[in-house]
């Protein structure tokens, strides 16, 4: 009767187990031995394998599930709880992950989300790193929820670029992938942080003013930089200059017609303004002066190679004298030729027009030979001054001087001149004469 006792109850207690999962019912406890009877050793084995012998080996195999199921399914929450007794292997932290996915084995890698919900308690800071280090280095509390403090520190990896994007985008609906689409409402929340638009970016402030030639100007007071820029270009270049230059002083001999020609300017000002005087004539030595000109221009700089220039022109001597308004032009074209240009409106209405150039070639330091043109035009005919309309007269010379000083150089050379229209002709003559400046 005793042996169809333990062999009913057995199997009763077992599935009293399996019907509430996650119990595990206490053992009785062995009675002490001090308690037993003195001589007479208690039948454990044959009271505990007889009920195991009569299941068969099935009978055992399903007993061995439930114990292992009913000894490793309380989890640490139930345990918590008091719903279960945790094992000494599961209070040790060695819950079967199979059981709890997500969960580490042991307290001490509690994941945060675990701990939020209740489920475990993480293990101190220290214990948790050395656990984390230890189960997988550099790794710490998953590769997606790696704080940026932990990844800084070596903690933990963070996971790629586009997996986190991502995992936030699953995680809070309605955000865009990056902070350059954050939606009002989320970056008012401190969700995100909208990057700037274009006008916050250009903002509403007035430019900055233009730059000047004066840098110091934007630092400095410019009434004070004005006076200071005049005494720098005063002392170091950009003080007034002045010269007189006579390119051509000369005596002409021709067959029978001796006569001379002047050819000369003189001005007076800086690098970029200057007022200029011209004058240039004939005669012969028998007669009067006979054409000859004065020219009173403004000189401007329009780049570092030329100056345009403009005034007026006053016809003297025995010919027929008119007033002019000149525009012109002069500088130093490629490969050192000094060009001359100019148009001239009369106060009849006269239009003439002027073009000359030379170059100086360089035999020696002293030595230089200077070859010379000079053409003047009409666009209409002048009869008063035996001028037709086209080209007029040109002349051409040759002359080779030799500086004794640069500002004295006696020269010698020839000159030819054809003339057009009524005082039509052509005629060469022996030049000599002082080409001198200061």
């Amino acid at each position: 009767m005793i042996l169809l006792s333990l062999l009913l109850a057995d199997p009763m207690m077992q599935h009293q187990g399996m019907a509430m999962p996650g119990m595990a019912m206490p053992m009785a406890a062995p009675k002490p031995a001090a308690l037993r009877k003195p001589g007479k050793a208690r039948p454990r084995k044959k009271a505990t394998r007889a009920p195991h012998a009569a299941l068969g080996q099935a009978g055992m195999a399903h007993h061995a599930m439930e114990h292992k199921a009913a000894a490793s399914a309380c989890s640490p929450e139930h345990a918590a709880m008091g719903h279960c007794q945790a094992t000494p292997a599961m209070e040790a932290g060695a819950v079967d992950p199979a059981a709890m996915p997500g969960m580490a084995m042991g307290a001490e890698a509690c994941l945060p989300e675990h701990a939020a919900m209740g489920h475990c308690k993480p293990a101190p800071a220290a214990e948790t790193r050395a656990a984390d280090t230890a189960a997988m280095p550099g790794m710490a509390m998953g590769a997606a929820a790696c704080p940026p403090e932990h990844a800084a520190m070596g903690h933990c990896k963070p996971a790629p670029a586009a997996e986190t994007r991502g995992a936030d985008s699953a995680a809070m609906p309605g955000m865009a992938m990056g902070t350059e689409a954050c939606p009002p409402e989320h970056a008012a929340m401190g969700h995100c942080q909208p990057t700037a638009t274009p006008a916050e970016l250009v903002g509403h402030a007035p430019p900055p003013p233009a730059p000047t030639t004066r840098a110091a100007d934007r630092y400095y007071d410019p009434a004070v930089m004005a006076v200071a820029d005049r005494r720098m270009r005063a002392e170091h270049g950009g003080m007034a200059f002045h010269q007189i230059l006579f390119n051509l002083a000369e005596i002409q001999v021709r067959d029978g017609r001796d006569g001379y020609r002047w050819d000369g300017e003189g001005w007076f000002g800086g690098d970029i303004h200057r007022l200029v005087v011209k004058s240039e004539g004939e005669g012969d030595f028998r007669d009067r002066v006979g054409a000859a000109e004065v020219q009173a221009l403004y000189a401007r700089a329009i780049d570092p190679y030329w100056n345009l220039q403009a005034g007026v022109r006053q016809d003297v001597g025995t010919g027929v004298r008119r007033t002019y308004a000149v525009v012109g032009v002069e500088g130093l074209a490629p490969y050192w030729f000094d060009v001359e240009g100019a148009l001239f409106l009369s106060d009849k209405g006269d239009v003439l027009a002027r073009a000359e150039a030379w170059v100086d070639q360089r035999i020696t330091q002293r030595a230089i030979l200077q070859p010379r043109i000079e053409v003047n035009l009409a666009v209409q005919d002048v009869p008063d001054q035996r001028i037709a309309a086209g080209v007029s007269d040109i002349e051409l010379g040759l002359r080779l001087r030799y500086e004794i000083a640069r500002e004295f150089a006696p020269y010698v050379g020839v000159n030819w001149e054809r003339r057009y229209g009524p005082a039509r002709g052509s005629g060469a003559a022996l030049a000599l004469g002082i080409r001198s400046w200061f």
